[in-house]
């Protein structure tokens, strides 16, 4: 009998602890962007949750500096 190995889900939400790895922020970097309105997210009941497509969004507008 074989065990089938799931494959990894992806993501539509992200708990702010889960954004703050997939950016390598620290989670108070995140709720600080958040509260700043910097990183959008949506509130569920009482959970923020962040959009896959929000993340994205403030990756790509992230300015390089300056070499």
């Amino acid at each position: 009998m074989s065990t089938a190995i799931a494959a990894p889900v992806d993501r539509l939400l992200y708990k702010p602890e889960e954004a703050a790895e997939a950016l390598f922020l620290g989670r108070s970097t995140v709720y600080e962007l958040m509260a700043e309105g910097t990183l959008k997210y949506i509130k569920l009941g009482r959970a923020r949750r962040i959009r896959r497509g929000d993340l994205e969004a403030f990756v790509a507008n992230l300015a390089p500096l300056p070499n």
